[in-house]
């Protein structure tokens, strides 16, 4: 069913109101609002990365129309960790305004500073850790630390007179992470102590039974993996997963290769994090690109991006022979990562493609190459049972993640009408521990095409689709501006239609007709006589050829 919008009323002193502007529904661009006393504070800012009916766009951002006239109400933006999904659209909210705070920990910071600056943007930032607690405007806000699979990650409590509201961002509980770093269940604990009004818990993996498994795990696998390669190794992976990255150099180092940085993002990434001391880099292991293609193959790992089948990331590229390094018998190539929703298309054809130039493709499918980052089924029981929330808000998934969280969260003995099921746009406000539904603010994707933001609409995109899937018409009319008589044509070309262009000569009888007809009706405006033509052929076109291409008529009064 369609969203019904309403907007909320004024929003009464006391109350504290939350506002999803992305990341419900979906599975990235999360972002959530907090208004009090005329305040707000926004968590999290991301980017989501388009599907296939979305031709064209390089990203889809937040919809920021809700508080683009209050941006001077921002105290601060908080940032969870450095993901993608929760930092990429920053450098877009700050082109608005240069100076709202960035809140959050140092490896995040550091990944979202090294964004910004290609963006030339220098943020004004404060760096936290876990325990630590800052007043930023009128909101009291507690870092706790969470597991998940990039190092630094936090949720955060947020406290008002409105009551206690705590955002997970991404995480689980993996008891034995690779940098020792475990969810502070203690922190939770105390904080259950309080009094939790309000949970926005991260829903991905609501609807997977059990617990996540241990990122220790992936190691040994790969060791094999990597071992018993004959030639080259390429291992795909997202440009910030570090315990990864961590993992391959490890693996790659014991079995005497040296490991190759492919990707920009990759590149910048991994450095940010071995200067800051969250990547342990062995003496000896990394080596430039270029001076990596020299060493024998047996003796070479390349760490790439494009595991989600990104058309013009590194390992897309290198399936469709686009790239330096061109795959075949003997190499083996690694998808150290999980398929994130609607990617599923994209990531198959990439190991077909790799698959039939003779690689042998290793992926999370046949071999224990990844775990994900997220809190299955179990993990989430343990929270709510932990945390005991008076209301809770499922975030950070699609709409079937959502409603598993929430089923979790009633049998848990939360209530029914304290469990939240939104979506973005949906307006939530809390006071005395009542949290209610108070209105629906119409949110739409804003498509990053190039060097336009929020220009091309679903409209366009449409037609886009129309010609990439259907093709495309032009008919070229003369017509005496007098009498409305034809002086030239109709000429008709098209492109991307399988038969010759002289199928159209049978159409070009029914066009003149229609514009002689039009002419003795009075019509003389070109758009009219346009539409006139667009009509005849349109009609034509789809009884005759079964297709409905894009049709770009011109009358041209002579």
């Amino acid at each position: 069913m369609p969203t019904t919008v309403y907007d909320p009323p004024e929003l009464a002193p006391g109350t504290l109101r939350v506002i999803p502007l992305g990341g419900l529904g979906e599975v990235g661009r999360n972002m959530t609002v907090f208004e009090y006393e005329g305040k707000l504070l926004v968590v999290d800012c991301g980017v989501l990365f388009p599907e296939e009916h979305q031709p064209g766009v390089d990203l889809i951002l937040p919809d920021f129309e809700p508080i683009r006239h209050r941006l001077d109400d921002i105290v601060g933006v908080v940032l969870t960790h450095g993901h993608e999904d929760h930092i990429g659209a920053v450098p877009y909210l700050l082109k608005l305004k240069g100076d709202i705070p960035l809140i959050g920990s140092g490896l995040t910071l550091a990944l979202i500073e090294a964004k910004l600056k290609e963006h030339r943007i220098r943020p004004y930032t404060l760096t936290v850790q876990e325990g630590q607690r800052e007043q930023v405007g009128p909101f009291d806000l507690e870092f706790v630390a969470v597991n998940h699979s990039i190092p630094d990650a936090l949720a955060v409590a947020i406290r008002t007179p409105a009551g206690l509201v705590l955002a997970t961002g991404d995480f689980k509980m993996d008891q034995l992470p690779l940098d020792g770093r475990i969810t502070d269940l203690r922190a939770f604990a105390r904080l259950g102590e309080e009094g939790v009004d309000l949970f926005l818990v991260d829903s991905t993996n609501a609807d997977v039974p059990g617990f996540t498994p241990t990122e220790r795990g992936i190691g040994p696998v790969l060791d094999q993996v990597i071992a018993k390669a004959p030639r080259r190794v390429v291992v795909a992976s997202f440009s910030s997963h570090v315990h990864r990255v961590q993992q391959v150099l490890d693996a790659a180092h014991a079995n005497g290769r040296r490991v190759a940085l492919l990707g920009r993002s990759m590149v910048r990434n991994m450095g940010i994090a071995a200067d800051l001391g969250y990547l342990n880099v062995p003496d000896g292991v990394l080596i430039d690109y270029k001076k990596a293609r020299d060493l024998p193959d047996d003796k070479i790992v390349y760490m790439s991006t494009g595991s989600q089948g990104e058309p013009m990331a590194v390992l897309s590229r290198m399936a469709n022979l686009d790239h330096a390094i061109e795959p075949g018998e003997g190499d083996t190539i690694i998808l150290a990562s999980s398929q994130i929703p609607g990617n599923e298309n994209a990531i198959y054809r990439v190991i077909d493609g790799l698959t039939k130039l003779g690689a042998t493709v290793v992926h999370k499918g046949n071999a224990k190459v990844h775990v994900s980052g997220h809190a299955a089924a179990g993990e989430l029981l343990y929270c709510y049972n932990i945390l005991k929330p008076k209301n809770v808000l499922p975030v950070h998934g699609e709409y079937r993640h959502l409603m598993a969280n929430a089923k979790l969260a009633r049998e848990t003995g939360i209530p029914e009408k304290n469990t939240i099921l939104g979506e973005n746009g949906t307006v939530v406000d809390l006071r005395d521990g009542v949290a209610e539904v108070v209105g629906q603010v119409d949110i739409g994707f804003v498509y990053v095409d190039g060097s336009s933001v929020g220009e091309i609409t679903d409209a366009d995109l449409k037609d886009r689709r129309i010609l990439g899937e259907e093709g495309f018409i032009s008919v070229i009319v003369v017509v005496d501006s007098a009498t409305g008589k034809i002086v030239s044509g109709p000429e008709i070309h098209a492109r991307g239609v399988a038969e010759d262009d002289k199928v159209f000569d049978s159409v070009k009888p029914k066009i003149a007709a229609a514009l002689a007809e039009a002419a003795k009706s009075g019509v003389r405006d070109n758009h009219a006589l346009s539409q006139v033509v667009r009509r005849t052929i349109g009609r034509w076109v789809n009884q005759s050829l079964r297709r409905r291409p894009m049709i770009v008529p011109m009358v041209i009064e002579a």
